[in-house]
């Protein structure tokens, strides 16, 4: 049975999970990995989620404060072996709550163009696009989404 907990960036198994995470993204990134890389610090993520099945640390997510509605929404990974079981909505969803509960009412994200099962993931999810943000408004690979969470 899936077990999510919520915690910091401190957490060992967090950190595990954003290593292969970022292993992943090097390759998918290609040339850009270094300008995305510098926007996933996960030092100062205080709302993070785990998700463990069978004990074994399976999947993560955080998310920072984007404004004063908004938060982003990051570091989202589920091992390849626990994929296609529904674990990656139960983090998102985990996320969401949580953000609701701090009184948040949108998360938005971003993904790079190169990440086809993210991008189909968050449209079943209810994401929508929207433009590019921040840091990201200059960047050909990225997509950005959102969503309400009323």
């Amino acid at each position: 049975m899936p077990n999510l907990i919520r915690t910091t960036s401190n957490n060992k198994d967090f950190i595990n999970l954003v290593k292969a995470l970022d292993a992943y993204l090097k390759i998918t990134d290609g040339d850009e990995h270094e300008f995305y890389n510098q926007f996933n610090s996960v030092e100062s993520l205080s709302n993070v989620v785990v998700l463990y099945f069978n004990e074994n640390a399976v999947g993560c997510g955080g998310f920072k404060k984007f404004n004063d509605n908004s938060v982003e929404i990051k570091r989202m990974y589920v091992n390849p072996n626990n994929r296609e079981k529904g674990l990656g909505k139960q983090i998102l969803n985990g996320l969401e709550d949580w953000a609701k509960e701090l009184g948040f009412l949108s998360c938005i994200l971003e993904t790079g163009k190169r990440q086809i099962e993210a991008i189909k993931f968050y449209k079943k999810c209810d994401y929508k696009s929207i433009s590019k943000y921040g840091q990201y408004k200059d960047m050909k690979n990225s997509v950005c989404f959102k969503k309400e969470l009323m």
